[in-house]
């Protein structure tokens, strides 16, 4: 079932998601940077098969938030258009809510908070 939601609405939820996305892609280059300062410390054959499964799930993870925050921009210029093409009461208006990026971000953030828990782990165990 599709629901509705107010432009507005719609659009400070974007705003709200693309920062987040921001603040996830400095957390990654942060996390890279400590995986590189460990590595420089470690070469055992178990620590580097976990330094190369981080270094891509950080790869993966880059590429969800880049493929996310299109998802969320092309939204936005669809709110966009939408508002071009009628300004009339445009904070009461509803469109189409956008349910796929709401879910590909929890699911993101999810999948990024086990990364995360996996990699302090990992970190813990060799320091």
């Amino acid at each position: 079932m599709t629901t509705k939601a107010n432009i507005i609405d719609q659009h400070l939820e974007n705003q709200d998601w693309l920062k987040r996305l921001d603040f996830y892609k400095e957390e990654i280059t942060i996390l890279k940077e400590r995986l590189d300062e460990v590595t420089s410390k470690n070469n055992a054959t178990d620590f580097l098969k976990d330094v190369e499964h981080f270094q891509n799930q950080f790869i993966i993870q880059r590429n969800n938030i880049d493929e996310l925050a299109h998802s969320i921009k092309m939204n936005e210029q669809g709110l966009v258009k939408e508002v071009q093409s009628n300004p009339v009461a445009v904070d009461h208006r509803k469109v189409e809510n956008h349910e796929a990026e709401a879910d590909f971000i929890g699911y993101f953030e999810k999948n990024f908070a086990e990364l995360r828990a996996e990699y302090n782990q990992f970190l813990s165990k060799w320091m």
